[in-house]
């Protein structure tokens, strides 16, 4: 698909943001260089500052005419987020996804980014600093597995399996009252579910075909624009819990991932109820 954004460049970039600004903090932040925003486990770092800076900083060079979508950038001013539906070019980071993992000095974190053209989600990247890899996808070419020497390897979600047998990802911290308690009772029919606060991570067991489905309340469309297309290029099937598309602007509604449109809705009927 055609857009004006080099995706190897922005897949280059999201890795020196990492090389140059997260990594050196790893497992190293001061007594101020952590602080919570919504809650005490919604936190944010010096890292995510430093390397959403340094991205947007490049984005602004390669790519002059995207606005720019960065989660720590919304948190500083709210009212960007409501551009997003109208912008014709937008690029979304998510500068260190898995903070909390990050600040607790967990290596389970990513950088993610996202291509929304024209209303549509049409590029999104996952890179992986410990393990120095990206899984990325454009939209109706696919989706890989790239290493920074060149090896691809291409991407498939899981075969379709009985409900029992269901190995999945699910985050019931965003489910509230009534529904969290169904939700968590529903899941015992499944044989397991985990939840690694971190989507990136989330993402790239879907989408590589290590287990069978992905569940969230929660929808900012840096967690979720890049690996939603990254999903649904591997083969699988997503959509909000009424069955709508799931669309850049939606930060409602839910989102479940499944191989295939028959497993989605079994998951709908016996998990979400």
């Amino acid at each position: 698909m055609c857009f004006p954004l080099d995706l190897t460049k922005l897949a280059d970039l999201l890795r020196l943001a990492a090389k140059s600004e997260i990594l050196p903090r790893f497992r190293r932040l001061g007594n101020g260089d952590v602080r919570s925003k919504s809650e005490p486990s919604d936190l944010v770092t010096e890292a995510d500052e430093a390397a959403e800076r340094l991205i947007r900083r490049e984005i602004e060079a390669i790519a002059p005419d995207a606005l720019f979508i960065g989660e720590e950038s919304v948190a500083a001013d709210p009212s960007l987020l409501g551009r997003l539906a109208d912008a014709e070019f937008v690029v979304v980071v998510d500068p260190v996804d898995g903070t909390f993992n990050f600040a607790s000095g967990i290596p389970a974190f990513g950088v993610m980014a996202s291509v929304v053209w024209k209303g549509e989600t049409v590029a999104g990247l996952i890179y992986d600093p410990m393990g120095d890899d990206w899984v990325m996808a454009e939209k109706g070419a696919g989706a890989f597995l790239k290493r920074p020497d060149g090896e691809t390897i291409r991407l498939s979600v899981a075969e379709p399996a009985p409900l029992e047998a269901m190995v999945g990802m699910a985050s019931p911290g965003y489910f509230f009252g009534e529904d969290r308690k169904r939700i968590l009772i529903n899941l015992a029919r499944v044989r397991f579910f985990a939840n690694y606060r971190c989507s990136a991570h989330e993402y790239r067991a879907f989408a590589s075909g290590h287990v069978q489905f992905v569940l969230y309340n929660k929808l900012m469309p840096w967690d979720h624009l890049a690996g939603t297309l990254i999903a649904e290029e591997a083969g699988g099937y997503a959509a909000r819990f009424d069955g709508s598309p799931y669309l850049p602007h939606h930060v409602d509604g839910g989102l479940l991932l499944a191989p295939d449109r028959e497993s989605w809705q079994m998951l709908r009927r016996e998990i979400i109820g």
